[in-house]
């Protein structure tokens, strides 16, 4: 997808798990602000509030969650231009979608085998 990511602190990060950019060093827009949930319990509006909170000028949040995402804070991204929840099947499609354009040390660490299957 062409960022480069980094990834945060573990604390005193405001909730921001990782950072990404066009630039390797960061400073040309979009930034976008990334917070992951790797719980698969149901994520809310606070806690997506929360990742709205770090947002600066021009930035971007995506808040990427293992387990679903409640009504309320879909609602709250149908209201934000800058913001897109993503759910743990919608992270696979992209995952799968943009496989082919990872690099080698992460297609290492997630090695995928493209198979096909006649469609019948």
């Amino acid at each position: 997808m062409g960022y480069t990511a980094r990834v945060t602190q573990k604390s005193g990060d405001g909730g921001v798990d990782v950072i990404a950019h066009l630039d390797a060093l960061g400073f040309q827009p979009p930034i976008i602000r990334i917070q992951r949930k790797r719980t698969t319990s149901q994520h809310g509006i606070g806690e997506v509030n929360q990742l709205l909170g770090t947002l600066g000028e021009g930035e971007f949040g995506l808040f990427v969650s293992l387990g679903p995402i409640s009504r309320a804070a879909k609602g709250l991204e149908r209201n934000r231009s800058k913001l897109r929840l993503t759910d743990s099947e919608a992270f696979v499609d992209m995952i799968l979608e943009n496989y082919g354009k990872l690099s080698p040390r992460y297609r290492a660490i997630v090695p995928l085998k493209q198979i096909y299957v006649p469609d019948l």
